[in-house]
């Protein structure tokens, strides 16, 4: 199941978002067909790419 949150410059999330946030940060990636896990190749073309894209700098983190 996927859930969006918007959350707008200025506005601080409830702690329910924070709350779901945490607990699907625990979760595991279910991988389908609609879904497929990256090849090794594809992981780092994204990585490269997030790497050098300024607005997306700071928001991701790589293991």
């Amino acid at each position: 199941m996927t859930k969006t949150f918007t959350i707008k410059d200025g506005q601080v999330p409830t702690q329910e978002q924070l709350e779901e946030v945490r607990a699907a940060a625990k979760r595991e990636i279910q991988f389908d067909e609609d879904s497929p896990e990256l090849s090794p190749a594809m992981f780092k073309a994204f990585r490269c790419t997030v790497i050098n894209c300024p607005p997306c700098q700071g928001h991701f983190e790589f293991v």
